[in-house]
């Protein structure tokens, strides 16, 4: 797929978007609607700018950016969407902040690094839905966790206490949650199983020890398959289970440690992958125990998590559900 020619960043935000291009420095705002994408067609015949030949440069927001990203797929306009922490470590020193200071950073930054962006491929709404079902689903189950210790806490404090409203209202609550929860489990896996692909990946990967219907999900809606994620070490980064080096000179001798730098969501869904797999495998209980002789239980359980990655991206890329004590032959 070829680059754009005229790179254009894009500040977006719930109702607006901000365009820049910084080498002409020319700027122009309009609404993150049809009636904005209209204006921004007519601004750019204006100015000479071919949408055909241009590279669109945004951050991820999480959302607020898919209406654009739409209306680009159906036009067939180029774009390529960029981590925000990445373009903020890469401004240097910068003071004072607004949409439209920050599209011509954006815009910047992507001029710079023109020669390693690629244009993303289009987007799947399999993959959105799954994403959002999911992010709702663990506000739900969060939402849950905090009515349970609310009730426990009132009944070790009023033991006596026949009947508490409050503890009424909580149960319910919770059941409520728990019928909305069992609702978005059932169209996550409609999701799951209305596709082939995703259908076999997600029976290869529960075939691991540890691995449930949860972090399989999560899994195959953040690698978007395991296409955007081919790789289990770049995968084990994103997720934030790699130790880097910490040293300088002669003075820092730091131990190797883990980025802040991750998706903590799925950290957090494949510690209880982890703790399941150390019980329930023999391999990696054996494993594990022999680390705890010499290591740390977190740092342990950061080694089991990666040898789960490995183990999924293992069976999605020879097709074969996971044998225990499995040797290939070469």
């Amino acid at each position: 797929m070829e680059k754009g020619n005229v790179i254009l960043g894009v500040d977006v935000s719930k109702n607006t978007l901000d365009f820049c291009c910084a080498r002409r420095g020319i700027h122009i705002r309009t609404g993150n609607d049809s009636k904005g994408f209209a204006l921004l067609g007519k601004w750019c015949r204006q100015e000479g700018i071919d949408l055909k030949a241009t590279l669109f440069v945004l951050e991820y927001t999480g959302g607020y950016e898919y209406r654009f990203l739409q209306y680009c797929q159906s036009r067939g306009y180029r774009y390529c969407r960029i981590p925000g922490m990445e373009i903020k470590r890469s401004m240097g020193m910068v003071r004072g902040k607004s949409d439209r200071a920050d599209s011509f950073r954006i815009g910047r930054y992507g001029e710079e690094k023109s020669a390693r962006l690629d244009p993303e491929k289009p987007l799947n709404t399999n993959f959105i839905r799954l994403k959002q079902l999911l992010a709702f689903r663990k506000r739900l189950v969060r939402e849950n966790a905090g009515y349970k210790t609310s009730v426990k806490e009132r009944q070790t404090m009023y033991p006596g206490l026949r009947k508490d409203e409050l503890v009424r209202i909580s149960k319910e609550k919770i059941r409520a949650n728990n019928r909305y929860i069992e609702k978005i489990e059932r169209e996550i896996m409609e999701i799951i199983q209305g596709d082939q692909d995703m259908q076999v990946n997600y029976r290869l990967i529960t075939s691991v020890k540890g691995i449930g219907r949860i972090n399989a999900c999560m899994t195959i809606a953040y690698t978007e398959n395991f296409t955007s994620f081919t790789d289990a070490r770049k995968y084990a980064v994103y997720v934030g289970v790699i130790p880097f080096e910490r040293t300088s000179g002669i003075s820092i001798r730091g131990r190797k440690r883990v980025s802040h730098l991750a998706n903590k969501e799925l950290k957090q869904e494949l510690n209880q992958a982890a703790k399941s797999a150390i019980v329930h495998d023999d391999e990696i209980g054996t494993y594990a125990q022999r680390k705890l002789e010499c290591k740390p239980y977190p740092l342990v359980l950061n080694n089991v998590k990666f040898k789960l990655i490995l183990r999924m991206f293992s069976v999605v890329k020879r097709k074969k559900e996971y044998i225990k004590n499995y040797r290939s032959v070469a």
